[in-house]
């Protein structure tokens, strides 16, 4: 058997060794005559896979380790008989830290306190569900907008036009989508971009196209007052240069990127295979992650909330490393600057979660522990 996958997906041996031959293709290079006499092919977010991709070949298998399925032909696996899984939710925690990281950085910058703000969250699956749950666990105001969810379940949601009319914060956790009403592309386009509130900031860590780059450049020269954190980019790896160094925070699309998730999104795939094959699952994720740098924390019931909220998030982790090594990369012509995003990704540094995190509080301290609690630290 020949599993074909993406050279950037972690603990392929240890997981699928057993398995058959495994041979590993930078994820951008995989094509017709890679996978044509592939049983299995694993990919990340990359790759696009399709019938161009797959007639012909003997692929029965497709496994993505991410949490998007944008890049499968979903239809074709459908009418091909191609079995096929994602991860869902493989990397929402690691996403969830990165937005924590940039509201830090925002508000040590502007000056303001977080507490104050409105919050709003277009997108409350897997990844937006979880950052709202955080948000309001911490005791912020949240208003949330996923039309999909409050069509087939009612609740408390609110629609995109009052995020943008109340919300000094929004970020973006949905997936992209081109269908009809429901489409996602371009959803912040330059006419919602202009009405965004006065100080208003802007987060991205779902998909590049999901808002409108040049748009969003063009606003934010005209606006100093928003500000802006970018992770996704339309035609990544391709980066608009001059939107980049408009944004307070950019990144090479690695808000999901923490060590966990990424071998979360490989267990998951290795047991929905385990699944296709009708065997169990012979291999466990616990069995292979490493001891976290920083394990345990004690606080004294005195700490200042505030203080206490960023020592355990930039503890863990602080997207401000990531911000300044992809804005170092972004020199050169276009195809040194595609070549070093991709670099960026594939050697990133191994980085934890923040519910990894044993907290000790000394003496009693009911809004330390509703931040620990929020975080979804342990409490020990």
């Amino acid at each position: 058997m020949l599993i074909v996958a993406d050279e950037n997906i972690p603990l392929l041996d240890a997981f699928f060794e057993g398995f058959g031959e495994i041979r590993r293709v930078p994820g951008r290079s995989i094509d017709r005559a890679t996978v044509e006499q592939a049983d299995v092919l694993l990919v990340r977010s990359v790759t696009n896979v399709n019938r161009a991709l797959l007639e012909g070949s003997k692929v029965r298998f497709v496994g993505t380790c991410t949490i998007g399925t944008d890049h499968l032909d979903l239809k074709y696996f459908d009418q091909a008989g191609i079995t096929w899984s994602s991860a869902p939710g493989c990397n929402a925690r690691g996403v969830v830290d990165y937005v924590l990281g940039s509201l830090l950085t925002l508000a040590e910058i502007e000056g303001v306190d977080l507490t104050q703000r409105t919050y709003g969250v277009v997108g409350a699956g897997e990844v937006g569900g979880r950052l709202v749950k955080v948000l309001q666990g911490l005791g912020w105001k949240v208003l949330v907008c996923d039309p999909p969810r409050q069509a087939a379940e009612g609740g408390d949601f609110v629609s995109l036009e009052q995020i943008v009319a109340e919300c000094d914060v929004i970020s973006l956790h949905t997936p992209l989508t081109k269908q009809g009403s429901q489409s996602t592309w371009h959803l912040f386009d330059e006419e919602r971009l202009k009405r965004l509130r006065q100080g208003a900031w802007l987060i991205n860590a779902s998909r590049g196209p999901v808002v409108h780059n040049s748009a969003l450049r063009d606003v934010l020269l005209e606006r100093e007052d928003l500000q802006a954190v970018l992770d996704v980019w339309e035609g990544e790896p391709e980066v608009d240069v001059a939107l980049a160094e408009l944004c307070v925070l950019a990144t090479p699309h690695i808000a999901g990127y923490s060590l966990d998730g990424k071998q979360r999104g490989t267990a998951q795939i290795y047991q929905a295979y385990c699944d296709f094959l009708g065997q169990p699952a012979q291999v466990s994720l616990s069995d292979l992650l490493p001891a976290p740098w920083l394990s345990h924390v004690t606080l004294n019931a005195q700490s200042d909330p505030a203080w206490t909220l960023a020592m355990l998030c930039r503890g863990v982790y602080d997207p401000r490393r990531d911000d300044a090594d992809f804005r170092r990369s972004l020199v050169g012509s276009v195809t040194e600057q595609r070549a070093a995003f991709d670099r960026l990704r594939k050697n990133y540094p191994s980085r934890r979660e923040i519910d990894g995190l044993q907290v000790r509080i000394e003496g009693d301290a009911p809004v330390l522990q509703r931040i620990v609690a929020a975080l979804g630290a342990t409490a020990i």
